[in-house]
C-alpha cells in the first residue's frame, strides 16, 4: 500500500529522512505516528528509525543532543524542529516486565518491527509513500482488530505496561481485542503490580479522557487488570457502574474522569486514594474539589458561594458530572450567577486585616480571622458594600454583639 498524500508533519520532516537517506543508510517514519495518518486522525508524535547507529546519525547532522544514545536515540536540532532518530534495534531478555536488559543496534527494519506491540503500531513509512507491513496491521486496522505483534504472551512479559496501553488503544481508536492477544492481557495481568505507578497512571489516565472510554474500561475489567493497580482490586462494580450509569460523552479533562470514578466508587479518602497513584498535589485538590462541588449540589442549587468558593471552572466540571448521569443543569444561572460575583478573591476586599488593627483596635488572632471571614462572605452574599467605611462599621457592630 502507498500513501498518496503524506500530512504535512510527515512533509516536514522529509528531509531528515533524505538526508540519512543520502548518507547511504535507511530511514523511514514509524509506529503510531503512522498508524493515525492511515487512520486520518491527528498526528501528535513523528518517529523516525534508521539503520545508521547513534554516532553514524550523529556524523550526518551539524547539532544534535544525546538525548537517549544508550537507547540508540539522537535528537537532531534543525532550524525548523526538532526530531528524535532511533537506530534499528533488538532487545535482550527483559529482567523487570518493562526494560530489556540491553539493547542491540541493527542494520535491519523487518529486526526493529519484530520488537513492536501490536501490529498496527508495527508499520514503517518511506519518504515516497510505500507502507511496510509484516504482520497483517493493515488488514487489523481495517478491521479494527487490536492484536500482538508475534506471540502475545511473548509481548506483555516482556513489558506488562503493554497491557494498559493496549486497552488505552481500545479507548482511542474504538478497536476490538484479539482473542488470544486479550487471553494473553488476562493471564499477565498480575505483571502490572511490577511496573510502576505513574506509568500506569498515565496509561489509565489516557484511558479515561479517550472518546470510547467505556470500552476500555469494560475491558479493563474484563481482563482483570484492575485488581493489580492501588485500591482498585475490589472496584470491578463500581467500574462497571460507571460504564452502565454515565452518558457516552467524553470527559472533558483528567481530573473530572477522575473525580467521576471516585464518586462512583464512594470513595472517601479521595486524596489517600490520588496520593497512592502518585499524583501531583493540585491534581489531587482539583479532584477533590469537583467531587465536593458534585455531591454539595446533590442538596443545593449553585449559589455565589459555591461560586466564588471554588470557581467557574470547576463548578461546570461537576456540573457536566451531573448532566452525564441525568440530572438537572442550568449552564446559564451559573454563568450569571458568577458574572455577577461582587469580588473573584478575598485579596480584592479593600480593607485588609492590618486595617482592623489600626482603625479598630484589634489584634491578631482567631478574633480578626473571624471578622475577615464574616466581611468577606458578607460581601460575597452582596449583604455588604466593598467599601472602606462600610467594612469597618460592619466590623463595628460585630464588636458591639
Amino acid at each position: 500500500m502507498k500513501l498518496t498524500h503524506l500530512p504535512s508533519e510527515f512533509q516536514k520532516a522529509l528531509p531528515i529522512l533524505q538526508k540519512i537517506r543520502s548518507a547511504g543508510y535507511e530511514a523511514y517514519f514509524v509506529g503510531g505516528s503512522v498508524r493515525d495518518a492511515l487512520l486520518n486522525r491527528p498526528i501528535h508524535d513523528v518517529d523516525i528509525a534508521t539503520s545508521s547507529y547513534p554516532e553514524e546519525t550523529k556524523r550526518i547532522f551539524k547539532r544534535t543532543v544525546d538525548i537517549g544514545i544508550e537507547h540508540g536515540t539522537v535528537l537532531v536540532l534543525e532550524e525548523d524542529g526538532e526530531y528524535e532518530i532511533t537506530t534499528f534495534r533488538t532487545e535482550d531478555v527483559y529482567v523487570d516486565y518493562r526494560r530489556p536488559s540491553q539493547v542491540n543496534f541493527v542494520r535491519s527494519l523487518d529486526e526493529d518491527l519484530k520488537r513492536r506491540d501490536f501490529t498496527v503500531n508495527a508499520f514503517a513509512l518511506a519518504p515516497d509513500g510505500e507502507i511496510v507491513d509484516h504482520f497483517g496491521g493493515l488488514d487489523d486496522l481495517e478491521h479494527k482488530i487490536l492484536r500482538a505483534v508475534g506471540e502475545p504472551k511473548e509481548r506483555f512479559n516482556e513489558d506488562a505496561l503493554r497491557i494498559l496501553r493496549g486497552l488505552r488503544f481500545l479507548a482511542s481508536l474504538d478497536f476490538e481485542l484479539e482473542e488470544e492477544t486479550f487471553s494473553a492481557m488476562k493471564s499477565h495481568a498480575h505483571l502490572l503490580e511490577k511496573i510502576s505507578i505513574e506509568r500506569s497512571f498515565i496509561e489509565l489516565d489516557k484511558l479515561l479522557v479517550a472518546p470510547f472510554w467505556k470500552k476500555g474500561l469494560r475491558a479493563f475489567v474484563d481482563c482483570e487488570a484492575y485488581r493489580y493497580l492501588p485500591q482498585l482490586e475490589n472496584q470491578a462494580p463500581a467500574l462497571l457502574a460507571m460504564t452502565e450509569e454515565m452518558a457516552d460523552t467524553a470527559f472533558d479533562s483528567s481530573t473530572q474522569a477522575w473525580a467521576a470514578l471516585l464518586l462512583e466508587m464512594k470513595c472517601q479518602n479521595p486524596k489517600g486514594f490520588l496520593k497512592a497513584w502518585k499524583t501531583s498535589s493540585q491534581f489531587q485538590k482539583e479532584v477533590t474539589a469537583i467531587m465536593a462541588i458534585y455531591e454539595l449540589r446533590l442538596g443545593q442549587s449553585a449559589d455565589r458561594r459555591l461560586l466564588y468558593h471554588y470557581g467557574k471552572d470547576l463548578v461546570c466540571l461537576a456540573e457536566r458530572l451531573r448532566e452525564a448521569k441525568g440530572l438537572a443543569v442550568d449552564y446559564e444561572s451559573i454563568d450569571t450567577i458568577y458574572k455577577a460575583l461582587p469580588i473573584y478573591d478575598k485579596h480584592e476586599i479593600v480593607v485588609n486585616g492590618a486595617d482592623l488593627i489600626k482603625q479598630l483596635g484589634l489584634t491578631p488572632g482567631p478574633s480578626l480571622g473571624e471578622h475577615l471571614s464574616a466581611v468577606e462572605l458578607a460581601i460575597v452574599d452582596g449583604d455588604l458594600a466593598n467599601d472602606r467605611s462600610a467594612i469597618l462599621e460592619f466590623v463595628r457592630r460585630r464588636q458591639d454583639e
